[in-house]
């Protein structure tokens, strides 16, 4: 019993003493309110940029992501498509990149700049310096998104689609329906779904 004491209580100290930045706060909520709009954000095209300069007047589509998952990179197509889906419903959009222990590899600022190139985005492509956004959203995957509507409320958050896993057999494509019923003035139906994808890498 002691023993067990002992190594439960060591445990806890070791919890205790991790860094904050290896967590993600509480996830957002819908209805929740879009934080840090005036955080400057360092663009891969080499410009600063906010999330107040990135929405439109429909809203804005925040998705995190990075250079390597291959959650990521077999999404690429749908990634497109949303994007060009919330540029013609005047939906702003960013792409977030809090992969903050990799940043000096793989998701290094110059690897964003040429992966930003190669993908042909048209959209912010930000670099989220120690987490700090992905800590506010509470977001674990890549990717995974979150729609805030042009009052500033979060109206939906989760997965792009139905089929994340093998995205060429999807049915319901859930960013682009949460889309239409922001412009349409709608509630949102579901307003959340199961984000599927490679973790954030958080600096420990």
């Amino acid at each position: 019993m002691k023993t067990f004491l002992l190594s439960a209580a060591t445990l806890l100290a070791s919890v205790a003493l991790m860094p904050v930045s290896s967590f993600a706060q509480d996830k957002m909520k819908p209805g929740d309110a879009l934080p840090a709009l005036e955080t400057t954000l360092r663009n891969a095209n080499g410009s600063n940029t906010t999330l107040k300069g990135a929405e439109k007047e429909n809203g804005l589509l925040i998705m995190f992501s990075c250079n390597t998952c291959p959650f990521v990179v077999k999404n690429e197509a749908i990634t497109k498509k949303a994007m060009e889906y919330a540029t013609a419903h005047k939906i702003g959009m960013m792409i977030i990149n809090s992969n903050e222990a990799k940043r000096g590899d793989d998701d290094s600022y110059d690897a964003m700049k040429k992966f930003a190139k190669e993908q042909g985005y048209t959209v912010p492509y930000v670099v989220d310096e120690n987490s700090k956004l992905a800590d506010m959203f509470g977001a674990n995957h890549t990717p995974e998104v979150f729609l805030f509507n042009n009052k500033h409320k979060l109206v939906y958050m989760g997965a792009m689609n139905d089929n994340p896993s093998d995205p060429t057999g999807y049915k319901k494509m859930y960013v682009n329906d949460a889309m239409d019923a922001v412009v349409a003035g709608k509630e949102v139906n579901p307003k959340t779904t199961k984000s599927i994808g490679c973790s954030i890498k958080r600096k420990a």
